[in-house]
């Protein structure tokens, strides 16, 4: 029993965690719960003997920090699989914590688990940066859109002159003529929004120092267009540029790649493809409508394009073009290690 190959499958909870494993030819060794412990799941699978030859974990939150805790302890491969993909490839609508884990482990081992990219520690904090600095200017959005409403409702008219949010319309603010509640509420809207920009200037000096002596970093931010935050982000959710096989792969994986919709004699596209990073994708569209300011050959690409396409379709041609000869300025630089 010591030297037969076993699959191991597993399915992640905050408490608790469901492992089965499975023989080669899918016999099960054993299904059953423990505690959420990489410890414990050595234990158990090492009490049912056999040569681990892969560890499959269905990618959540939680999931890639255990996964890297288990490889430091055992030295399994551990993979973690594609939530979307793996539900799509279940044979009936069932869903139990048994048959989820066994599920894993039979697509390890017939070679069919859709695979996704387990990131490294530094990459993974960096991320959370970026979530959380998503988070702050989401909510600076949600406050700005609140008080111009408050002022919409009470018939505020702009008598400054100036364009909302520059320094002369806050100053002009406090002086518009609200009623005593909707003037405390815009106070604490106000306070609240200052804050807020406080946060998103110390998250933001957090991701520089960060990156600071990142190689990848550094040749992102030579691109003409790219500042501090797109290049976070897209060191943060690409991670290594070397884990795709082509530019047009990381175009798709990042979202900009037209969907294609043709039949027969008709060729067509149906927009962008229902992926990529709710982040970064938006972050790409915006890149690209700054990139013809910046470079003659996006200029004259956005100005040839723009004869028949519309703007935002001129935007994600150019994001896209970018992506692909982005990847092979930095297929070949290497990541430092965590």
């Amino acid at each position: 029993m010591g030297i037969v190959p076993v699959y191991v499958g597993l399915d992640y909870h905050d408490e608790t965690i469901r492992v089965c494993v499975l023989d080669e030819d899918g016999v099960v060794l054993g299904n059953r719960n423990l505690a959420n412990d990489p410890g414990a799941v050595r234990d158990f699978v090492h009490r049912l003997g056999g040569v681990v030859r892969g560890v499959a974990i269905e990618a959540c939150c939680g999931a890639a920090d255990f996964a890297t805790e288990l490889e430091a302890l055992t030295e399994w491969t551990v993979k973690l699989a594609h939530a979307g993909a793996v539900q799509r490839l279940k044979q009936g609508p069932d869903k139990t914590d048994h048959g989820d884990a066994w599920h894993l482990a039979n697509l390890l081992r017939v070679g069919y688990l859709p695979e996704v990219w387990l990131a490294d520690e530094d990459t993974r904090q960096l991320r959370r940066l970026v979530r959380y600095r998503q988070g702050l200017v989401t909510e600076r959005k949600q406050i700005k859109l609140r008080i111009r409403a408050l002022l919409r409702e009470e018939r505020i008219v702009n008598t400054s002159g100036k364009n909302p949010w520059t320094k002369a319309w806050l100053a002009w603010l406090p002086t518009a003529p609200l009623g005593e509640h909707s003037r405390w509420v815009l106070e604490q809207e106000l306070r609240r929004l200052e804050r807020i920009e406080v946060d998103i200037v110390q998250v933001e000096g957090r991701m520089e120092e960060a990156t600071q002596e990142d190689p990848v970093m550094v040749k992102l931010l030579e691109q003409p267009g790219v500042g501090l935050i797109t290049a976070a982000t897209l060191r943060a959710v690409v991670g290594r540029f070397d884990r795709f096989r082509s530019g047009k792969q990381l175009s798709r994986y990042c979202g900009v790649t037209p969907c294609n919709a043709s039949s027969g004699k008709r060729q067509s596209d149906a927009g962008l493809i229902e992926s990529g990073h709710d982040i970064l994708r938006p972050m790409l569209i915006q890149l690209a409508k700054r990139l013809p300011r910046h470079e003659p050959r996006w200029r004259e690409l956005h100005g040839k394009l723009r004869k028949t396409k519309p703007a935002n379709v001129a935007s994600a041609a150019i994001a896209n073009r970018w992506l692909r000869r982005l990847y092979h300025e930095l297929v070949s630089v290497k990541v430092q290690a965590g």
